[in-house]
């Protein structure tokens, strides 16, 4: 009879919670999931930050085909960015000074075998992946936004 108590209970919860009972996971380091999904995110970051750059993973949720990253890109070795001298700087699509630093946040889908850096951003100083249209599709990685 307890069982059955606690069962109801858990059930109850799930409901009452939409279900946010985190279904996501995160990729382990030296998973073949995360390497590509940094892979997915390095052309952009290159692009825009210039040079070779490499990921400090402060968030990274998989649900599917679906995925999340914040991430904080750095020259090899741990240098920092110097944001000033990009080329996204030069090309005038960064200005440093209003500017959260260089995190990314990306946010992915599985296209076949291929993920795909579908929206993302760097130095951004608001939560803009939780804007009703991304909650819509990506509501599963990021409930805590949506």
């Amino acid at each position: 009879m307890r069982f059955n108590q606690f069962v109801t209970a858990f059930v109850a919860f799930l409901i009452v919670s939409g279900g946010a009972a985190l279904a996501w996971e995160e990729p382990s380091r030296g998973s073949k999931t995360r390497k590509q999904l940094m892979d997915a995110l390095r052309p952009h970051a290159i692009w825009v930050l210039g040079g070779k750059v490499q990921f400090v993973v402060n968030d990274l949720r998989r649900d599917g085909n679906l995925a999340f990253a914040s991430v904080d890109p750095q020259r090899p070795g741990g240098r920092p960015i110097n944001l000033h001298q990009t080329p996204g700087a030069q090309r005038g699509e960064l200005d440093p000074d209003f500017m959260d630093g260089p995190t990314m946040q990306a946010l992915f889908q599985k296209s076949g075998e291929t993920w795909v850096a579908v929206h993302w951003a760097i130095g951004a100083t608001d939560v803009w992946y939780s804007w009703g249209p991304y909650c819509a599709v990506w509501h599963p990685v990021i409930p805590d936004v949506c």
